[in-house]
């Protein structure tokens, strides 16, 4: 088999929820060793919150933990004890990049933070991801994903007409923190190679996300305007939006980019006409009538099945996609036949259904190789095999209780 991208590189996983547990799995996807440190004193808040195997608790059985941590190895330290924390120095000192998801500031006061960590490990790069960064007059408050999108102004820009601000729906700016900071660990990782020094990266979780939300921004900083709230409707495009269908909330979404687009629209309604129908022959004229051209194809989606539809228009030339659940996701045959479904055999749940990596390279065959660990499941592991303790030392740490 080809060597995986970052084969040989072994990563410190100091993180927990989301953030930090998705910048780990992108680096074990591609191939990294990454030893997850957590304890049943302070399990990871994804080990305790359903959606559970088989509807029952456990602290291996949370469905959300065992998607964001495959890949992973887990060892078990009491972070309180001060034994566990220099077990951690000495797994720093064996690893190439570490990652932490605390607020600002904690992990400084338990000597586990870059200044420290890089004293005997030059080589280290360490990603902290935060609310507000490091740094910074509100760098010390407490942060949330909802509270981010507020302080950021997606929610701002998020709902509909006339309506007050809407949450997104998730925490959005976990994951696209976490992807900024996978990639700028990838670029720390390429100049480690050159230069030989290791890096600290501070990745504030509300500079990622107005990072990827310019649209807003520049209609402010150029026109001193606030974007409307608007629904799913586009600033320029028409028709443009969800449409209800057949059945108990079934939805399409439809864009039309162009008058040819348009022209597909009108024939796979069976309505030509309204191609040359002066209210909506251009693309100025569909925004300006957009109220009444949404509710005369709003009429006319209704009395479809929205997946059927889906591919009538599709095959006609018309964007469009149905707005699919969870669950049809799942078993969506398009990524079912691309491989990116996963099913690993769990020692606590047995298989079950998992996103895989989003990734297909050529010359590096990205895969997850194993399901998320079980609490602790790696810990002699790392003390014997990466870190050298004897058996009866393995033994004495954990009869002091270090390993809980």
């Amino acid at each position: 088999m080809a060597t995986l991208p970052l084969q040989g590189i072994r990563v410190l996983d100091l993180s927990w929820v989301w953030a930090g547990p998705y910048t780990g799995l992108q680096l074990a996807h591609l191939g990294a060793e990454v030893i997850k440190v957590e304890s049943t004193l302070r399990p990871d808040i994804n080990r305790r919150i359903p959606p559970f195997a088989e509807g029952r608790a456990g602290l291996d059985r949370g469905g959300s933990f065992n998607q964001w941590n495959q890949n992973k190895r887990s060892l078990a330290l009491d972070l309180a004890n001060p034994k566990a924390r220099e077990i951690v120095h000495q797994l720093a000192k064996k690893c190439d990049v570490a990652i932490e998801n605390f607020s600002a500031g904690v992990l400084d006061k338990m000597g586990l933070s870059y200044q420290y960590l890089s004293r005997d490990n030059p080589r280290l790069i360490m990603v902290s991801l935060s609310g507000y960064g490091q740094t910074g007059p509100i760098s010390r408050n407490v942060a949330y994903g909802a509270t981010v999108m507020a302080m950021g102004g997606l929610t701002a820009l998020t709902g509909y007409r006339d309506q007050e601000p809407r949450s997104a729906g998730l925490s959005y700016p976990d994951p696209n923190s976490a992807l900024h900071a996978a990639f700028a660990i990838l670029a720390a990782l390429w100049r480690r190679d050159r230069t030989g020094q290791g890096e600290y990266i501070d990745c504030s979780l509300l500079e990622a996300m107005v990072a990827v939300m310019p649209e807003g921004l520049m209609a402010q900083v150029m026109r001193g305007e606030q974007p409307p709230r608007d629904g799913n409707r586009d600033p320029v495009l028409a028709p443009y939006g969800v449409y209800r269908c057949a059945g108990e909330d079934n939805w399409i979404s439809i864009c039309v980019r162009d008058d040819n687009e348009w022209r597909n629209l009108c024939w796979a309604m069976d309505q030509e006409a309204l191609s040359t129908d002066p209210r909506f022959v251009t693309v100025a004229a569909r925004k300006h009538n957009e109220d009444e051209l949404d509710q005369i194809i709003d009429n006319w989606t209704r009395n479809f099945d929205f997946l059927e539809l889906e591919k009538s228009l599709q095959q006609k030339g018309v964007p469009a996609a149905a707005v699919r659940s969870a669950r049809e996701v799942a078993t969506d045959q398009h990524l079912e036949e691309r491989g990116f479904f996963v099913r690993l055999n769990h020692p606590e749940t047995g298989p079950y259904t998992h996103a895989g990596t989003p990734w297909h390279f050529s010359a590096t065959p990205v895969s997850v190789r194993r399901p998320a660990p079980q609490l602790g499941e790696a810990t002699e592991y790392v003390m014997k095999e990466i870190l050298g303790y004897s058996d009866g030392e393995y033994k004495k740490l954990a009869a002091e209780g270090v390993f809980k």
